[in-house]
Order: structure tokens, then C-alpha cells, then sequence
């Protein structure tokens, strides 16, 4: 069956200014880090990404070695932009980045000049795009000066292979030389991409600060911590979950069980707010980012979450409530 777009699909979701940039984010995106590569049925992350699509997410967010294999869920992708998707493509934000090992030598991994050009054009390569969107370097390399990394995004936009370009998982101080040496070279960077949830606060000590001053967006990963801030985990490890996998080095058991206590007592207040505990850490983090990515293995945890935007607001009490469970670990 031809795919259409829902009509009232920009209806509910919230769309935010992402730093001192035209460019708007919805509230939530969509990422592909996990579910879509080629071990995963192709109709199930069809269905998610569709479904998303019609809930007003317009963000999909990738990187060269999402997968498994790498570069598999960029293939995902591609398949979906040339087919359901090819109408819609001016309404999307396709976003890729480059910084982790993607292929072996010295030349795929990190930041040099030549790892970051030539993955991204291996990038568009497998979407069938002439730009993405938006390009980030991944991850900071202690070895490439910042200038020569920073000049590489600057030649993709130059070169009309990236629209805007962003970083991630960079240090406060990191971010500041990133954000003036971009700026000098005539390419704003308007985004950083960190790791931040209710039980990963380190963006708080600095780096949102220098956001703030270098008026960059941010962007979310693991808001929801792995799965830990979901109701997957309140009535003990699901022998299908991720905690019980012990292949899975990002949530072990050891960690469900110390944050458990946390776990429940956030719950109570999410359930007291009228929202599942997903919906109401999702929420506690766009106070201070841009926008959430969110993870999905089936459709229904697009839909919970999305739910989220219903209720954004928190009570000053809320917060306080909030503040002194987190401070319980």
C-alpha cells in the first residue's frame, strides 16, 4: 500500500528553535541507533519510522555505524527515502555523524579531516541524499587538532554535503574551542549532541553554561537511561530485557537494582502527574535540552512516548519531590 502522511501530523508535536539557528527540532526525535539495522526485520522499522512520521516527528537521527552491521541503519533509511518517504524529504531533518571505528587503518576512526569527508560521502552514499541535514563529529579526538576537525565540518557545508553542523559527547571546555573556531571559520555550530537523564546529569556542570553562552541547541541521547526510567524494570528484570542480556555492557543488572528505589518513587509521581514514567523523564529533560532522542523496538513505545508533550510543565513542588530522589543513590 502507498504510503501517506497522516494530515494532522504537525498538530500536537512541539517544535524548538535549536540555538541561534532558523532550524527547528520537534521535541522528540527518532534515533537509530538500535532496531533498525539488517538484524532487525525491515517491516518492523518501516512501521516505526512511518509511525513516527505521523506523530510529527520530522527529526531522524543516524550514524555511520548504526547497526549492526555498520552502516546498516543508514540503509534502512535510504530505502525509506527512496520509497515512502521521497515526497516528504524537504520536511525531514536527517542527521549522520562520524567519530567511532567504521572501517580498519588509521583512516576510520575519530577526527582526522580525511575519516570525517569521506565517511559522510559514504554516508549519502547509503541514504541517497545529496545533504544530510545536519553532520556531527561524533566523538572528540585527543590526537587531531580541534582546528583540522572542526575545518572538516566547515568544508561539508561548504561543499553542500551537510546543512548545519553539530558535535557530540564533547567536554564543556571542548565545546567552547569547537564553537570559535566554527564561528571564525563562517560555520555556526548549533548543536550538541550529549548523553543526559535523570540519572546522568553531567552536562549540568559546565557544558549547559557554555551552551548557553555560545547559543547552541542541544540534542538528548539516552534520556530515558538505558530503559532504567521506563516501567520495563519496577516489578524485577524481564528475562527478554536488555539488564538480562549480559552481552549488554550499557545496563546491567547491578545497575536496575541500585537505581530500583529511584525507579519506583519517580513512578509514583509520574503517575501522579497522569503520565507513564517514560512520558515524565522525557519531559524533565526538555527542560533543559532542545529535544529528546528516543530509542524504539515496537510502534506502541513511539506512541507512549510521544505522549510525553501532553504534560511538559512541572510544578515547583514537582521538582523539589524530583530533586530528592535523585539525590538518593
Amino acid at each position: 500500500m502507498t504510503y501517506q502522511a497522516a494530515a494532522n501530523r504537525y498538530e500536537t508535536m512541539p517544535y524548538r528553535r535549536c540555538g541561534h539557528s532558523g532550524l527547528k527540532l520537534p521535541a522528540l526525535s527518532l534515533g537509530m541507533w538500535h532496531n533498525f539495522g539488517d538484524n532487525k526485520p525491515y517491516d518492523n522499522s518501516r512501521a516505526m519510522v512511518l509511525r513516527a512520521f505521523d506523530l510529527g516527528i520530522t527529526h531522524f537521527d543516524l550514524a555511520n555505524n548504526y547497526g549492526p552491521k555498520p552502516g546498516a541503519a543508514e540503509e534502512t533509511m535510504g530505502k525509506l527515502l527512496k520509497t515512502d518517504l521521497a515526497a516528504y524529504r524537504d520536511e525531514l531533518i536527517i542527521s549522520s555523524k562520524a567519530g567511532w571505528e567504521m572501517w580498519p587503518g588509521p583512516y576510520g576512526d575519530l577526527g582526522s579531516r580525511k575519516y570525517l569527508i569521506a565517511s559522510c560521502d559514504q554516508s549519502l552514499k547509503r541514504m541517497g541524499l545529496d545533504y544530510v541535514d545536519i553532520f556531527y563529529s561524533h566523538r572528540p579526538d585527543p590526537d587531531t587538532p580541534i582546528e583540522e576537525t572542526m575545518g572538516a565540518l566547515d568544508s561539508l557545508v561548504r561543499q553542500g554535503k551537510a546543512l548545519y553542523v553539530g558535535i557530540s559527547s564533547y567536554s564543556a571546555a571542548e565545546t567552547a574551542v569547537a564553537a570559535k573556531v566554527l564561528k571564525e571559520l563562517g560555520t555556526p555550530c548549533i548543536i550538541h549532541q550529549p548523553q543526559y537523564s535523570m540519572f546522568d546529569r553531567w552536562i549540568e556542570n559546565g557544558l549547559t553554561d557554555v551552551l548557553r553562552e555560545q547559543k547552541m541547541g542541544s540534542i538528548a541521547f539516552c534520556p530515558l537511561a538505558q530503559g532504567l526510567l521506563t516501567d520495563r524494570y519496577l516489578n524485577g528484570i524481564p528475562a527478554d530485557s536488555r539488564a538480562a542480556d549480559a552481552q549488554n555492557h550499557f545496563l546491567t543488572s547491578d545497575k536496575v537494582e541500585l537505581r530500583l528505589a529511584q525507579i519506583k518513587a519517580l513512578n509514583e509521581i509520574a503517575h501522579a502527574r497522569g503520565q507513564s514514567l517514560a512520558q515524565m523523564a522525557l519531559a524533565w529533560a526538555l527542560q533543559t535540552v532542545t529535544s529528546v532522542i528516543i530509542g524504539a523496538s515496537r510502534v506502541s513505545q513511539i506512541e507512549e512516548n510521544v505522549g510525553a508533550v501532553n504534560n511538559l510543565a512541572f510544578s515547583p513542588e514537582e521538582l523539589v519531590k524530583i530533586e530528592a530522589i535523585l539525590a538518593k543513590v
